[in-house]
């Protein structure tokens, strides 16, 4: 468990309301997302095993951009915890066979790489910017003050199709461990 950024123990929990029933299986679409280091990535060609974990956004510690009652929306807060979970379990995800682990939000390329060093994460975060992915796949979203976020999960993507799905996460912040878990006991 990360104890870099420590969540409050108040921190509602979301539900299962169905959302990503869908994805399991889908294929993923024929786009390209920008990441971090100024390249893209296909999602058709990425490597097997590769964990993407979708998360409404990151805050800034120069800033103060998160929404007013953004800690009571159910599974809203935790999107740091949760990347310094999978920067803490990186190696050990790649050492059981995962080939990649992106991040992902709607939050442009420069903003996610502001986080991506500030964390000393060790992959790239990808950028939904335009809502591409997030369309093609009818990902879950929510609203607060007349801004749409994306729910977080994160996508299991194996030969170019959704393997597997998690959703609802909570807590965020163990959740890469979940992930691990979930791999050691599912070998390809």
């Amino acid at each position: 468990m990360s104890h870099d950024f420590p969540l409050p123990d108040d921190l509602p929990e979301p539900e299962d309301d169905g959302e990503v029933d869908h994805l399991k299986g889908m294929e993923m679409p024929n786009l390209s997302l920008p990441e971090t280091d100024d390249t893209t990535v296909s999602l058709q060609d990425l490597p097997p095993r590769t964990v993407i974990y979708v998360y409404p956004m990151t805050g800034r510690p120069d800033e103060d951009v998160i929404p007013e009652g953004w800690e009571d929306i159910p599974g809203a807060r935790g999107c740091t915890p949760e990347s310094c979970g999978f920067r803490n379990h990186y190696d050990e995800l790649r050492d059981n066979g995962v080939g990649e682990v992106f991040g992902l939000s709607t939050q442009s390329s420069e903003y996610q790489r502001e986080v991506r060093d500030r964390l000393h994460l060790p992959f790239e975060m990808l950028s939904d910017a335009e809502w591409e992915l997030a369309n093609e796949l009818n990902l879950p979203r929510f609203n607060i003050e007349g801004d749409d976020y994306l729910k977080r999960l994160t996508l299991m993507v194996s030969d170019g199709r959704i393997e597997y799905v998690f959703y609802p996460i909570f807590p965020p912040d163990e959740h890469a461990s979940e992930v691990l878990e979930w791999i050691t006991d599912n070998p390809r």
